[in-house]
């Protein structure tokens, strides 16, 4: 494990929550899992790639079994073959082991207990406690009642021989989808709807990625998940908020089941991160169609999208435990996402030189045939990154916003009259800039101070701007991408999703100029282009012949501390 992340585990000593002052009760003399260590789940659908919200449920479920030397298992919840696929595995168990953490040889699927939960299923049927039902989905809205209202189903008092024999055969594939369902024997009557003898299986005569047709019946979540845990030894089935109401139902099939174990399940409110969506269902809605460029667009909340764009694990673990666990829902700020990163990458970021809008700059009395050296520090915040050599001649790239004809009041770079300190290297005085025919400036003219090598003034005279700058001698090209919000609405699932995608999400810069020593960073690493923001290289598009560079976050910080 990486150096970074030792650090946030360091901090898992002090980390609490309620989450695990019930588990400290659980554990303690007398408690329910007295002499059992501490055993959670992390369960995706594996039917889209991970986003930040999941990490913040990865995150409980493993950082709570790290706390108490605990096990956590990573399982496959693939009860639901419609849109799952062995893509969307590899992605979720190559963004899980990105973010630090590991499952060891815990790694199952749901489909691994079929068998077992159709067993299960016939043993409930035959205590009485399940029937097969013929009624269609809208003939069980139309029959499910209200608060005064119990619900009704015909087929409640359905023989027991007659279940098993009509559940054997949709077993056996003879029935179409829809057209049956398997129910739980509860309370139709039950204040909580999901009480209302839920529908336990349905036919669904689709492949499975890992089943292929074996199976046309399929377990619904709130059967299987109870089941799939009890198998596994879990102690603690942590999960978000809105399976509250479903805990009965939980609690029920353990109870009802032959189960080596019962597990305590545990509710916590779930992220909501302003300016973007939380729905697999949606993100998959932006991918197909065409707004992004696949899960994995830096734009995109997915822990891929997001280590495309430079965030880094120890951001986002620190992220996860900063904004708490709660049993509240509420929305955190975008900003704050940003912030942590921007806290990690401000201590570990190499600093390096680029030019976003160059405009060449001339120094007329620099000797045309010198190259001078100057070593300059790869990180103010860490002397032992120690330095790197760059190069200085006659001509230098700088940003066009960096000059003007008429400045403004405090305005402290290059304009006709006024000195500017370059970066490490001399004095230079504005002389002056040359036009096109269209009144663009394409040139910028200047002298230097050869006393004032490393941006010393010997005289005292004082310097209040200083500028960064690239050699135009060995400048690379690079194309440079800025991102914004995806959305313009805080609340984007508010509204038409399509309608309140940001135009301006992404800004394209072309033929930009990096220093030469881009070269030789580690592709995978981020780094801060000096007074522009932490960069990192595309990882999808960026080649040796055409440089990528995506921006992660800009310097200013909009983030308020209360």
């Amino acid at each position: 494990m990486s150096e970074e992340l030792k650090n946030v585990e360091d901090t898992q000593e002090v980390w609490s929550n309620f989450i695990h002052d019930f588990i400290e009760e659980d554990i303690a003399p007398g408690g329910r899992f007295e002499g059992k260590k501490v055993h959670t789940r992390f369960p995706p659908e594996p039917n889209g790639y991970l986003h930040i919200g999941h990490a913040k449920a990865l995150y409980i479920d493993f950082a709570t079994a790290e706390k108490y030397n605990g096990l956590c298992n990573l399982r496959m919840d693939d009860t639901n073959p419609t849109k799952e696929d062995v893509e969307y595995v590899d992605a979720i168990k190559e963004d899980i082991a990105w973010l630090g953490f590991s499952w060891g040889d815990r790694f199952y699927y749901a489909s691994d207990y079929f068998p077992k939960m159709y067993e299960i299923a016939v043993n409930l049927i035959k205590k009485g406690l399940a029937y097969v039902c013929q009624c269609t989905p809208e003939q069980v809205r139309e029959n499910r009642g209200d608060l005064t209202t119990p619900a009704v189903s015909p087929y409640r008092d359905r023989p027991i021989e007659e279940s098993l024999d009509l559940f054997a055969r949709m077993k056996a594939g003879e029935f179409e989808d829809g057209s049956m369902t398997l129910r739980a024997k509860i309370d139709l009557a039950s204040g909580n709807f999901n009480m209302r003898d839920p529908v336990l299986y349905r036919i669904s005569h689709m492949h499975h990625h890992r089943t292929g047709n074996e199976w046309c019946i399929y377990p619904m979540y709130d059967y299987a998940h109870p089941i799939e845990d009890a198998l596994e030894g879990i102690t603690h089935s942590l999960c978000s908020l809105e399976f509250e109401a479903h805990r009965p139902l939980y609690d029920w099939v353990i109870e009802h089941s032959e189960l080596p174990c019962k597990p305590r399940q545990i509710e916590f409110a779930r992220l909501n991160i302003n300016h973007t969506v939380m729905s697999k269902r949606k993100l998959r809605l932006l991918v197909e169609n065409g707004v992004v460029d696949g899960w994995d667009d830096p734009r995109m909340p997915t822990l891929s999208g997001l280590r495309r764009r430079g965030y880094t694990p120890l951001s986002i673990r620190n992220f996860c435990e900063r904004i708490g666990v709660s049993k509240v829902n509420s929305v955190v700020e975008y900003s704050f996402l940003e912030h942590c990163l921007r806290e990690d990458l401000n201590m570990t970021a190499q600093r390096v030189m680029a030019v976003l809008d160059p405009v060449k700059l001339i120094i007329t009395n620099y000797p045309e045939d010198l190259t001078e050296e100057f070593e300059i520090e790869n990180n103010p915040n860490r002397p032992e990154d120690g330095t790197r050599t760059i190069t200085f001649s006659r001509e230098s790239w700088i940003e066009r916003s960096d000059f003007t004809e008429e400045p403004v009041k405090g305005y402290f770079r290059f304009y006709p009259g006024n000195e500017v300190r370059m970066k490490t290297t001399y004095i230079v005085k504005c002389t002056g800039c040359k036009k096109d025919e269209n009144g663009n400036v394409i040139e910028v003219y200047g002298e230097y101070d050869p006393q004032t090598r490393g941006g010393t003034t010997p005289d005292g005279r004082k310097v209040r701007g200083t500028i960064h700058w690239v050699d135009a001698k060995n400048a690379l090209d690079a194309e440079i991408r800025l991102y914004d919000n995806l959305f313009t609405e805080a609340d984007p699932e508010a509204g038409e999703l399509l309608e309140c995608v940001n135009p301006d999400s992404l800004n394209v810069l072309e033929h930009c100029k990096v220093e030469a020593s881009v070269k030789e960073l580690d592709p995978h690493a981020s780094f801060q282009f000096m007074r522009q923001g932490y960069f990192c290289f595309d990882s999808k598009d960026s080649k040796t012949e055409h440089l990528v560079f995506n921006r992660t976050v800009s310097l200013k910080d909009s983030f308020k501390k209360k």
